[in-house]
């Protein structure tokens, strides 16, 4: 008997990670930045891991961005990316807090904005 669609895609992040659910550090969040650390060998690194380092030598990507690519659940990728990062494939460094403070002053000016209107 064959698995069904989604029965397949409930094993599949299991396998991936080979059975953890957690990462080995906790460093990750959905705005923190994974970065190239440089040509290091490959050989033994799944798929996944593999598309994950040629993701990130086009430029730092976030963790959310990272998972999208690979159309997994975050958590999934943020255990994927943390054995990366030990082996030292990536990097990783916190989404800049400057970037933050933009967007929330961008969505003050949307807000002003709409009440202006009303």
């Amino acid at each position: 008997m064959t698995p069904r669609r989604n029965e397949r895609a409930l094993v599949r992040p299991h396998v991936v990670t080979g059975g953890r659910a957690h990462p080995t550090r906790n460093v990750f969040d959905l705005v923190t930045l994974v970065i190239f650390n440089g040509d290091l060998p490959r050989a033994g690194l799944s798929p996944e891991k593999l598309r994950i380092v040629e993701l990130c030598r086009g430029g730092p990507l976030s963790v959310a961005e990272i998972a999208g690519h690979l159309g997994l659940p975050v958590g999934v990728a943020k255990v994927l990316l943390s054995d990366l990062v030990d082996d030292g494939h990536l990097t990783t460094r916190a989404g800049s807090a400057e970037g933050r403070q933009s967007k929330v002053q961008l969505l003050q000016e949307v807000l002003d904005g709409l009440r202006a209107r009303l």
